[in-house]
């Protein structure tokens, strides 16, 4: 039979695996679960041994799973989620003024600003003592980073979000353009000939920045002739700066202009072609859907933003 170190093992090799069919990459996995290549390496071995099966295999620089592997991981993520749950069975209430609990975020450039200055004074206000850590996205990976416990919540806009995280509406943006104040046509720009012949500052979409901005970057691309592109780059925050300082237009989500346009001293305005929205959520695991920490964290993240929206 079994010891109980053998069975705590095994679920510790089928924690590995998850991460390891998840992110189709040894290297990432490692990174996450907080330990080397050789031990996964090692893992895997026993694994392989165990389901009679490869699970993963190497192509190119990415590991693949193998028909087996995909199989496995939605039984295996039920599995774990109900060993979790075993665990820790009648979790005790989340008291926010006596915790020294840190709450980790994934949030884009954007994010950082829209969301940890609110955030941060509330948890002041209720949770003196709680930590925030704010950590870059990026999309190709924040499913097995809220999985494995190393982020607790993903703020923002997602459109290739897996379905089995869960999910939160909180507010659906839109799009404004902006130029400085002292732009030459800054009355005119906002027709569509006068804005399709300016120069424009164009922030491009990517899995480590902003994913679902790439329907936006598409509009905009399609209306405007490739000479017209005065500079491309991955912020919009960046964007904004450069706008102030050039005569650029560049067009960014409403709220970022909500926020530092007067500062930057820029003028906004309605793009004269069709945006698509911007749905903005909260997502998490479904591993700590029933934590009390972590509803108390949501709850007041849904308080705050859904209502200022």
């Amino acid at each position: 039979m079994p010891t109980e170190n053998d069975v705590e093992l095994e679920l510790r090799d089928l924690r590995m695996l998850q991460v390891m069919l998840s992110e189709g990459s040894l290297t990432r996995a490692a990174a996450l679960l907080d330990t080397t290549q050789p031990t996964l390496s090692k893992a895997l071995a026993r694994l392989r041994a165990h389901f009679d099966d490869p699970l993963l295999v190497r192509d190119g620089q990415i590991m693949r799973p193998t028909p087996k592997g995909a199989a496995i991981l939605t039984p295996l993520r039920n599995l774990l989620r109900a060993a979790d749950s075993l665990a820790d069975p009648q979790a005790a209430p989340f008291d926010p003024r006596s915790s020294h609990r840190q709450f980790r975020l994934l949030i884009s450039d954007v994010g950082m600003l829209r969301f940890l200055p609110p955030l941060m004074a509330r948890l002041a206000e209720l949770g003196p003592r709680l930590e925030l850590e704010a950590r870059s996205l990026d999309a190709r990976s924040f499913e097995a980073k809220l999985a494995s416990g190393e982020a607790d919540l993903a703020l923002g806009a997602y459109a290739k979000a897996p379905c089995d995280l869960r999910r939160q509406h909180l507010y659906t943006d839109g799009y404004l353009s902006v130029v400085r104040r002292g732009h030459p046509r800054r009355r005119r720009v906002a027709r569509l000939p006068e804005f399709c012949a300016a120069q424009h500052i164009l922030i491009t979409a990517s899995e480590t920045g902003h994913a679902a901005h790439a329907m936006a970057q598409q509009a905009i691309e399609s209306a405007i002739a490739s000479d017209r592109v005065l500079l491309r780059l991955p912020s919009f925050v960046a964007a904004a700066l450069v706008a102030a300082e050039t005569d650029g237009i560049a067009t960014l989500p409403a709220n970022l202009v909500l926020a530092i346009g007067e500062r930057l001293q820029l003028a906004s305005f309605r793009p004269p072609i069709a945006m698509p929205p911007i749905a903005v959520a909260q997502y998490w695991h479904e591993r700590y859907h029933r934590d009390p920490g972590h509803r108390w964290l949501r709850q007041v993240c849904f308080d705050l933003f859904a209502k200022r929206a």
